[in-house]
Formats: structure tokens, sequence, C-alpha cells
């Protein structure tokens, strides 16, 4: 956590990845088709409370969203959905803050709470 905290002190973005170092950062899969991947994740998006989705992209897999924070810095929050094979799906994030500072963390924080609403969602289709 500490870790975290020093590392946001100097950055303001984070992302996901298969090649990620911390497995918190590691690409979700799910078994479900790219379609119905965006299709389910969408709607659990859109129903995250001090989300908003701002633009959705089906023949890219893209779903673009902002997140206000209490200090009123704004979030930009890219999900990328790739099919992976027939049937399954990978789900990314990308987040960053608005601003010259680093995010103490934050955006680390904002993407365990997107893959937490989503594994528990989706928990039926989790690969």
């Amino acid at each position: 956590m500490l870790k975290r905290v020093l590392v946001g002190l100097l950055r303001s973005h984070e992302h996901t990845g298969d090649k990620a170092k911390d497995p918190k950062l590691k690409s979700h899969y799910y078994r479900l088709s790219k379609d119905r991947a965006f299709e389910e994740v969408g709607s659990v998006l859109k129903k995250m409370q001090g989300y908003k989705v701002l633009h959705e992209v089906p023949n890219i897999g893209e779903i673009v969203m902002e997140k206000k924070t209490m200090a009123g810095r704004t979030m930009d929050i890219t999900i990328q959905i790739v099919g992976t094979s027939p049937g399954n799906s990978a789900v990314d994030i990308y987040s960053a803050s608005r601003g010259s500072l680093g995010d103490l963390g934050a955006n680390y924080r904002v993407i365990q709470e997107i893959y937490g609403v989503l594994d528990k969602k989706l928990s039926s289709y989790r690969a």
C-alpha cells in the first residue's frame, strides 16, 4: 500500500495487462464472446456509483468513462474488451488523473474497484 502511494506521488496513471508485475494489475478474463462481454461490462459500468460512461465504441471494444474525485480532480478511464478466443474475452483498464500532480495511488484503487465489481457481477463467467 505504501509503495502504491509513493509511486503515486510521481505517477498519475495506471493500467492493467498480461505482463503486469503486480498480480492485481493482470488482465481479467471472462468466458464470454467479445460482443457479449462488451454488453455485460457496459451494463455493469453504467450502474457504478460515481462513474460516468462517456463513450462506447463496440467495434473496437472500448468504453470511456470518467470519475470525479473528492478533491475535484477528474479521472479518465478506458476499458478495453478484447476477444482472446471464441467465447473468451480479456478486460483491461487504463486510468489516468488529469493534472500534473501524482494520484497517490488513486488510479490503482479505481482499477481494483472496477475489477471487483466486474468480477462480482460476472462471477459465473470468470475464466
